[in-house]
Parts: C-alpha cells; structure tokens; sequence
C-alpha cells in the first residue's frame, strides 16, 4: 500500500511522460483542437480515479490509450446525441416559427365580437364544439339537453355566425377557418 505522497508523485510521473503522447493521440481523433484537450483531461481524471487498475509506469501509457478510446468513443456519441437532439430542437422551432401567432388576431377577435352579438345556449354550444373540441353528445351532457337538440342548435348557431361574420369588413367566410375545427361524423 502506497502513501497519499507516493500516489501522487507516480501519477505525476505518468502524466509527464504521457500526456503530449495522448493529445497527439485524441487530437488526430477529433474535429477540434479543444476537444482533444478535453479527452486527454478526462482520460487523466480517470487514471487518478483508478490509479489503483494503473499498471506499472512502463506499461502505462497502453493502459491511457484503452482509456482514452472509450473517452473518445463517449466523445464521439455525445456528440452524435447533441447533433440528433439539436436536429430534433430545430425542427420543432422552425414548425413553431412557421406559424406566425400574430397573423390571426383579427380574426379571432372578429369572431369573439360575432360570438358576443350570439345568445348564451347558442354561444355555449359553439365554444363547446369548437373550443372545447367536445362531440355533440358531450356537450348535450354538459348543457343537460338532447344531443338531438345541441346538433340543431349547433347548425343555427353556425349560420347565425356566419351570418355575423359576413357582415364584416373581411371577405365573406375568410374568418370561419378560425372556428371550423372540425365536424365528426358522431355515431349517429
């Protein structure tokens, strides 16, 4: 069993004698100077973690390369992960920014003005619909009606709505794609 002093002198030794041989060795190996240094470090933190595994200092240097190639290996993956994950991240980013956030508020406040000039059932079932992306039957459930009535009044909701919106200054029926979230076929 070594001292703390005698651990820490033959690491130094080792890392004298081996390290410009290992910055050659992982600078061949990666696409940045930088990078190489960051190996060679890690390498190095792992010896001094393991110094115990160390053979002795003849023979070290091939015990630093095995060490140094599973770092690069590790380096190499990362790098891969961080590439696929910002492919990921910008995709997403440029889905996002495609769709500028601003484009319909007029729109949306021309039908909240419209929805406004509804009546309350008739403004319910429409949100319920549209908004709450609810089936007829669930918002006959919520309203406490017949879904055969919500279906009716959702039909004369939608022309009282058109009929609103086409009254403004727009082009008639340019608004309705902001409410025209879809219509299912519900099991009737």
């Amino acid at each position: 069993m070594s001292s703390g002093t005698e651990h820490e002198d033959r690491f130094r030794r080792v890392y004298a004698v081996n390290f410009a041989p290992l910055l050659a060795y992982a600078t061949r190996r990666v696409a940045q100077p930088e990078d190489a240094a960051d190996v060679v470090a890690e390498t190095f933190l792992v010896a001094w973690r393991r110094s115990r595994d160390m053979p002795p200092e003849a023979e070290a240097r091939l015990w630093l390369y095995g060490v140094a190639r599973r770092v690069l290996a590790n380096h190499h993956r990362g790098g891969a992960r961080r590439e696929r994950l910002g492919d990921r991240l910008r995709q997403r980013l440029g889905m996002a920014a495609a769709v500028d956030p601003g484009s319909e508020v007029p729109e949306r406040l021309t039908v909240r003005a419209a929805l406004a000039q509804l009546g309350e059932l008739d403004r319910e079932v429409l949100m319920l619909t549209f908004w709450e992306r609810l089936e007829p039957r669930e918002v006959a459930e919520v309203l406490q009606v017949n879904p055969a009535a919500v279906r009716t009044r959702l039909s004369r909701a939608r022309a009282r709505l058109r009929n609103l919106i086409g009254d403004g200054d727009g082009p008639p029926g340019h608004v309705l794609g902001v409410m025209a979230v879809r219509t299912s076929e519900e099991g009737r």
